[in-house]
């Protein structure tokens, strides 16, 4: 039984090894930096969402990171409730539904986000390959349908969750959320055990290889031709974006290795070293969701300037508001005391 086996790696299990103070501390390290994360990533993500949606000019760009920052804006609202899952000692106190969909989003998340990073790139490679030809297809329709196209498919690789997924007591009277490949309640059988096994390891090479190594390769090979154009032009003004986003993409691929790596490892062969490995790609998946946006800012100059004109309108207009209700106070007040002051003794 692969009761360790989580879509959002937190494992149930604790190391014997450890002491309980050891373990509790552990814990409210990590809680307190999920949720310090989350804090970071609901604001900025917000702020970046607010800008793209806001305040730019619709263009195939601004739509391509308004839907990839609308990623990784779905899955910091998901943080609090993991944090709360490993205060609580990996006791899952929200039922099997949200055990459910809670992971259905996260990996609706994933999928989406290395999509968009690979329709990005491409855009990219097209863009710089074949000018002309994008001129004429490269479309705000056509992006929209590909980026719902995204969602949908997204959806469905994430949705065997909605059957997989499910919750279950073990010793010492927790509740732990874990994938139930058996799809029975006897997960104990050589049979059963054999056909989970089968499923498990389907599941695995679709998430491995079209939610990491395929889309890699796409985007490795896209940015890879693209630093050489750039190279044999000698366009040095175009390498600052080029840059940030080749940064994204590796800073992606680099938090979603560990998770990937853990759900390889675990197939195979239980080991109490991979804990290890369930922390590393616990925080770096989250910051990577929450810290990735802060290089957009990056990415482009009439970007940075629509963002701090448009926080610069939004804090003057704050301030002007409290200016003027406080004038509007000072003027009433003054009249009532003029008032006051006219009436008869």
């Amino acid at each position: 039984m692969d009761q360790g086996n989580m879509t959002f790696p937190l494992n149930p299990e604790v190391d014997s090894s450890q002491t309980p103070t050891t373990v509790k501390a552990t814990h409210l390290a990590s809680a307190v930096l999920l949720f310090a994360t989350f804090l970071v990533g609901v604001v900025g993500n917000g702020l970046y969402l607010w800008v793209l949606w806001l305040k730019m000019r619709r263009t195939v760009t601004t739509l391509w990171f308004l839907h990839l920052v609308s990623c990784y804006f779905l899955f910091t609202l998901l943080i609090p409730f993991f944090a709360v899952y490993i205060l609580l000692g990996f006791h899952w106190v929200f039922g099997t539904a949200m055990c459910k969909l809670l992971n259905i989003c996260i990996s609706l998340g994933m999928f989406s986000s290395v999509f968009l990073l690979t329709l990005i790139s491409l855009d990219r490679y097209i863009l710089t390959h074949c000018p002309v030809w994008s001129r004429r297809h490269r479309t705000l329709p056509r992006v929209r349908k590909l980026a719902v196209g995204v969602w949908l498919v997204s959806f469905a690789l994430s949705a065997p969750y909605l059957v997989f997924r499910d919750t279950h007591k073990v010793d010492g009277g927790r509740t732990v959320c874990f994938n139930n490949y058996s799809l029975s309640g006897d997960r104990n059988g050589a049979d059963t055990q054999a056909f989970s096994r089968r499923i498990h390891l389907a599941i695995f090479m679709v998430r491995f290889l079209l939610g990491f190594l395929l889309p890699f390769c796409t985007i490795a090979g896209c940015y890879g031709w693209m630093g050489l154009e750039l190279k044999e032009k000698g366009l040095a003004r175009t390498w600052k974006p080029f840059k940030v986003m080749v940064s994204a993409v590796v800073s992606f691929f680099i938090s979603w290795l560990p998770y990937h790596l853990y759900y390889g490892l675990k197939f195979f062969k239980e080991v109490p070293e991979l804990d290890t490995i369930l922390v590393i790609c616990t925080l770096t998946f989250c910051f990577n969701a929450c810290f990735t946006p802060i290089l957009y800012l990056f990415v482009g100059r009439r970007f940075q300037q629509v963002f701090r004109t448009s926080l610069l309108a939004l804090l003057r207009e704050t301030f002007a508001e409290d200016h003027s209700s406080n004038d509007a106070v000072s003027h009433e007040s003054c009249g009532v005391a003029a008032g006051k002051s006219e009436l008869p003794n």
